[in-house]
């Protein structure tokens, strides 16, 4: 075959000429414009037809060499592989015997395929769960962040339980703010609630274990418990959230309930509050039926005209709860650290857990945030953070009555960073399309029911909002109620 004329190579500005020379040369050799054994001119004759550097043509040659598509011989040249097949015409396109075998998925993953990907998109106003990001103290955060950053002790390994600062400034915040029962050694610093709420699914429950979960309740809670293999119950509401008088109804079966989640501080997200007699009596349950509970503790520092009720996990001694919770709404989502308080005997088991799972959380994030615990400004954050949701709650919720009026019904009660309302005979799936279309973020309540729904309408995440943003969104959802989409 006749040596092809290299001059014939075309150079641009696009991509270093390293780059460009390295793929046409592969792409001759797959075209079997080089076929194999090919002997190739001497570097410093191919560097003259190119016109470019020889060192540049030395780099190609040794990197084609190292890749299989040349070798060389000492005292001889540089050939054109002979193990190349024949005829070739593209690199995926070489023909091999088991070019369509593939291995098989697992039923897990296969599960996966028959699911639409859900994901967080875009931040939008009225997305749920963003906190006010402008009124965040970037000043104080962004100091603390330059102390930090040159301690090369936060760029090493630290372990898989988290910062040990951190899980100290955290136990004394929770067991001044929230009652919550605990030391440093019994918390484990996770990345962000689902990681969470994954690590107790495995290690509390085995594929096939009955779970019960709030219905309509978190949706994250759902995948990392049927990623688990369990089986869901639903457990139905009251006003006040948790219906213990339901729950108590549905318990006398033979196989017992392994796991219950809860979000009893706020419930989410129809935000009921449940009472502290009926959190005894949820305890009272638990106890007598072996039946672990993740206290989601979702929104607790966000009530506006009482303090919260204490945590479940507070309340007597050794209870049979894991706590949990995040920073992703008390500072950034981006953030992606939460945190567990586990009964002392199985705060190795989880660290073990949470090693085998993804390792250590980001060093740099958890030292700032033991500062900025320690320091008082996460205290001071979050009570400026109270009184303007209190705002932003009261402003929605009053456009909500004089615009909407008979056309929805306000359901969330005055606490947390969102509001639910409802819509009968709405297509609220349809209608969060919409309003995203429009720029405005929103989850359809249907969404999160676990079996068929008995409510549709949307929970709007305030917090992130501007007064002009809700007044728009208000007036857009009545023009879009009486055209019934």
């Amino acid at each position: 075959m006749e040596m092809p004329s290299f001059q014939s190579i075309q150079f641009t500005d696009q991509l270093p000429l390293q780059a460009q020379l390295q793929t046409h040369l592969k792409d001759w050799i797959c075209e079997g414009r080089l076929s194999p054994g090919t002997k190739l001119p001497s570097s410093r004759r191919l560097s003259a037809e190119l016109g470019i550097s020889r060192n540049t043509v030395t780099l190609v040659i040794e990197q084609l060499r190292a890749e299989g598509f040349l070798e060389t011989f000492p005292g001889k040249g540089v050939y054109v592989a002979k193990s190349l097949p024949v005829n070739i015409y593209g690199i995926k396109q070489i023909d091999w015997q088991y070019k369509k075998a593939q291995a098989k998925l697992s039923d897990f993953a296969n599960k996966l395929a028959s699911k639409p990907l859900t994901e967080h998109s875009q931040t939008l106003p009225f997305s749920p769960g963003v906190p006010d990001l402008d009124a965040f103290p970037f000043k104080i955060w962004n100091s603390l962040q330059r102390q930090h950053q040159m301690r090369t002790c936060l760029m090493g390994y630290d372990g898989n339980q988290g910062y040990k600062p951190l899980r100290e400034a955290l136990a004394e915040y929770l067991r001044l703010s929230r009652g919550v029962r605990c030391h440093s050694n019994q918390i484990i610093i996770t990345q962000g609630a689902q990681q969470a709420i994954s690590l107790c699914a495995q290690i509390l429950i085995n594929e096939g274990d009955d779970v019960l979960i709030e219905n309509p309740g978190y949706m994250g809670a759902k995948k990392a418990f049927r990623a688990r293999g369990a089986t869901l119950t639903p457990c139905q509401l009251s006003e006040n959230g948790l219906d213990i008088n339901s729950l108590v109804a549905i318990s006398h079966k033979t196989r017992p309930y392994k796991l219950m989640y809860c979000t009893p501080t706020h419930q989410y997200p129809l935000g009921g509050i449940l009472p502290a007699t009926d959190r005894l009596k949820l305890l009272d349950w638990a106890a007598q039926n072996n039946t672990w509970i993740i206290e989601d503790d979702y929104d607790s520092e966000f009530h506006f005209h009482h303090k919260p009720v204490a945590a479940l996990q507070g309340m007597a001694k050794n209870t049979p709860v894991i706590y949990m919770g995040s920073f992703s709404k008390t500072l950034f989502p981006a953030l992606r650290l939460g945190y567990l308080v586990v009964p002392e005997e199985l705060a190795d088991t989880f660290v073990k857990a949470k090693s085998f799972m993804s390792g250590e959380s980001p060093l740099l994030p958890q030292a700032v945030i033991a500062d900025f615990i320690h320091d008082g400004h996460f205290i001071r954050h979050l009570r400026r953070m109270r009184q303007l949701y209190q705002e932003k709650w009261h402003h929605l919720n009053q456009l909500i009555q004089d615009i909407l009026k008979n056309k929805v019904t306000i359901i969330a009660k005055s606490a947390g960073m969102h509001l639910a309302v409802e819509i009968p005979h709405c297509d609220d799936k349809h209608l969060s399309i919409v309003l995203k279309e429009k720029g405005f973020g929103s989850s359809p309540l249907s969404s999160y029911y676990l079996d068929k729904s008995k409510m549709t309408g949307l929970v709007l995440g305030f917090a992130n909002t501007s007064q002009q943003q809700r007044e728009n969104l208000v007036a857009m959802l009545s023009n879009l109620i009486d055209k019934d989409l």
